[in-house]
């Protein structure tokens, strides 16, 4: 068993931010100021071998800067 594998829920999240910074644009950094991590933070969160992860006040912050919900972060459906 491998420790560094990710729930489907958190993988999700993930790639659903790593695609809003690319669409907007953005550098690893630039997510990091808006969270208030540094670059390495982020950087390690979209390394699949890292377990790093948002937290949900991550998601509150990246919601805030882009006018999202924080629902729209997540899945519509649970993963089984």
């Amino acid at each position: 068993m491998h420790d560094s594998i990710l729930t489907p829920i958190e993988q999700y999240v993930i790639d659903f931010i790593r695609k809003l910074r690319i669409d907007k644009n953005l550098t690893q950094a630039d997510i990091g100021y808006i969270i208030g991590v540094k670059q390495s933070f982020v950087a390690n969160v979209e390394n699949q071998r890292s377990r790093a992860k948002y937290n949900l006040n991550h998601i509150n912050k990246l919601a805030d800067h882009f006018g999202m919900s924080p629902k729209d972060f997540l899945p519509e459906k649970s993963f089984n």
